[in-house]
């Protein structure tokens, strides 16, 4: 048997009727361009505020983009200094990095992998503006903390929900506690496009304005350019389909937990650490990560035997070559072993029991040699 880390054609062939209408319907119209005439990416941004229970979606090129765009809105700059998880997709610091902004990096918890609370007023100065917390695999972060902290001090937080489509924490989707949220439709995501792509979610009137044009070259209306902006806009292809997935987005949802569940149930017996849903959130599963002692020799046996395993991350972020030394001094003991234990497991909606139990089977026989 061989088991993908994921399977995409899978999901288009369920799918295929549909995508291929929707596809259709752009070219027909040559409604390829984003910007706030494309009735396609007009008629996502409405459908995902509906489905978020949030009044303003602005999509955009990408989910990195959509970090940086609020940052930018915000007048986040030149000697201001945003706090991030030391463990996340590089994309997080890289946004800070490219306002000319400072990440400080905070270590995460160990059992969910997202930022510790308890570490970042210690991290706090007169040059922080902002807390970007990741809901990093699909769990929530301690969003009640972090708004409480940001309160305190005036801060701003900026949601990164690059991986939790559809996670909640006490009945609230995440995105819909901080002051702004970036999201992305990589393919892979629980909500995926068919190339790059992504949104910014807020409240805020004013700030989805300022990111709406900002994204679409500093423009209020055609012709009319109020600011340097960029050209970062979700094109109509991605936008319908996107409109198109996001249907079936709470139902892949709950085959996520499903599977959860069912890798959970067949993996209790074995001295591995896997994935906790912690009290209060709802877990939706993007990765489903374990940690092993033994990781780089369980990725060989699981590939002898067909079995596509991921790493996500293999290094904190202060470890990478940009950031290494000129962002922090300081080590992140919880975040550098979870990235030398970790590995992420197949997880798709349409993958099957067989398909998790062959799994689990292999890694409890590699955990009993």
């Amino acid at each position: 048997m061989k088991v993908p880390f994921a399977d995409l054609t899978l999901q288009y062939q369920n799918l295929k009727t549909e995508i291929d209408l929707a596809i259709a319907a752009v070219i027909q119209k040559t409604a390829f361009i984003g910007g706030r005439n494309n009735e396609f990416v007009l008629a996502f941004e409405e459908a995902y505020c509906q489905w978020m229970g949030i009044k303003n979606t602005i999509g955009c090129a990408n989910g990195t983009d959509a970090i940086e765009v609020i940052l930018e809105a915000w007048g986040i700059g030149m000697g201001d200094e945003v706090i991030v998880p030391a463990l996340s997709w590089f994309s997080t610091a890289e946004a800070v990095i490219n306002r000319g902004a400072k990440p400080v990096f905070v270590d995460v918890v160990y059992e969910t992998s997202n930022i510790d609370t308890t570490l970042i007023e210690a991290e706090i100065n007169t040059n922080t503006k902002a807390i970007i917390p990741v809901h990093l695999y699909g769990q929530m972060a301690d969003m009640e903390k972090v708004m409480e902290i940001a309160n305190q001090y005036g801060l701003k937080v900026l949601e990164d929900c690059a991986q939790a489509h559809g996670a909640e924490r006490l009945n609230r989707k995440a995105g819909t506690w901080g002051h702004a949220a970036s999201f992305s439709f990589y393919p892979g995501k629980n909500l995926g496009a068919y190339g790059d792509a992504g949104a910014i979610c807020t409240n805020d009137d004013n700030l989805a304005e300022i990111c709406r044009q900002i994204c679409n070259h500093g423009q209020k209306e055609k012709h009319n350019h109020i600011r340097v902006g960029r050209n970062s806009r979700l094109d109509g292809i991605q936008a319908a389909i996107l409109s198109t997935k996001l249907k079936y987005l709470n139902e892949w949802n709950i085959l996520r937990r499903e599977n959860a569940e069912f890798y959970k149930l067949n993996l209790k017996e074995i001295n591995i650490d896997i994935p906790i849903e912690k009290t209060n959130n709802k877990h939706v599963y993007h990765l489903y990560v374990i940690h092993t002692k033994n990781r780089n020799k369980m990725i060989e046996s699981l590939k002898n035997v067909g079995i596509e395993t991921a790493l996500h991350y293999p290094k904190p972020l202060n470890n990478l070559t940009p950031t290494n030394n000129a962002y922090t001094q300081q080590s992140f003991p919880v975040s550098n072993l979870l990235t030398r234990t970790l590995i992420s497991l197949p997880m798709y909606p349409e993958l099957t029991q067989n398909e998790i139990q062959y799994v689990c089977n292999h890694i409890n026989k590699f955990e009993k040699l």
